[in-house]
């Protein structure tokens, strides 16, 4: 297992990463916003109006209230198949191309090649990855604020907040079959036990990360489909790099794209290959510079 895990090892695309400087927003340069959210968004022509409009109403008031406060959202169409690109792109039209901004890629890159790439043109100094179906209530951004705040003082100015479902874990218990409920903690066990201990919920989309805590962690990611939250937190980790894990608001928003067998089948494969790659060298961490 080991070998094939060496073996079959593929670094992560980095020509997001390496965009020449002026060309278009990168997170090598200095920061020129207070907050970047990024909103991968796969097939949401549906559900992404509720989250866009809760999310800038959110943002357009605290703004009001604080003029210093700059914010931009960026969504990514992750090579969607419906109108979630003509969707996004019509809050660029109402609130102006500098607050909205839509990626478009060809082809689907999983959520994780889709929050990176939306990572890497990111022009805050702090950064929201929030799901496109609005299951987290958007201005709990300020309880994950809180726990960024109750990190400091920041080591290399790097650290993380994460959202979490955890305090509501009886509840969603009781709703579901035993079958899910098995697969639930027998992937909260893989996690546990190779890749990244003391965080309860790793999965909730709704992580707010410093500029160097992004630059840091996503040059370094492989992983881009579910579990790329798993190896975000892992590469976090060996960095030293604080974790905060913070309640929200959480309500479970119809049209998700897990399918409960395979999704979380692909997902104890990639937890095993995240720990064997990086503890046969197949993929290593490197220190990125900081503007």
């Amino acid at each position: 297992i080991c070998a094939v895990a060496h073996v079959t090892a593929k670094t992560m695309p980095h020509k997001d990463a390496e965009r020449r400087k002026g060309s278009a927003p990168n997170i090598h340069d200095p920061a020129t916003r207070e907050l970047s959210v990024v909103v991968p968004s796969y097939n949401e022509e549906n559900r992404l109006p509720l989250m866009m409009d809760e999310a800038l109403d959110y943002l357009e008031k605290r703004q009001k209230q604080d003029p210093s406060f700059t914010y931009e959202v960026v969504v990514v169409n992750d090579g969607s198949k419906d109108q979630t690109a003509k969707v996004a792109k019509e809050y660029c039209k109402k609130y102006g191309s500098d607050k909205v901004r839509v990626i478009s890629l060809e082809k689907n890159r999983g959520k994780g090649g889709a929050v990176r790439t939306g990572v890497f043109s990111s022009r805050g100094k702090k950064i929201l990855m929030a799901d496109a179906d609005g299951a987290t209530k958007f201005a709990d951004i300020e309880k994950v604020e809180e726990g960024l705040k109750n990190l400091q003082p920041w080591p290399k100015g790097m650290a993380i907040s994460c959202g979490s479902r955890a305090h509501l874990e009886k509840d969603s218990i009781a709703k579901r079959s035993y079958f899910r409920t098995l697969l639930m903690y027998g992937f909260h066990f893989l996690v546990w036990f190779l890749c990244v201990k003391g965080i309860r919920d790793t999965q909730c989309g709704f992580k707010l990360l410093t500029r160097e805590a992004a630059l840091q962690t996503f040059s370094n990611l492989h992983i881009e489909r579910w579990a790329f939250d798993v190896e975000l937190l892992y590469i976090a980790q060996c960095l030293k790099i604080p974790i905060a894990e913070v309640a929200v608001n959480w309500t479970e928003i119809e049209g998700s794209k897990l399918v409960p067998f395979w999704s979380w089948l692909q997902m104890g494969r990639d937890l095993l290959f995240i720990r064997l790659r990086y503890m046969t060298g197949a993929w290593k961490l490197e220190a990125k510079k900081c503007n």
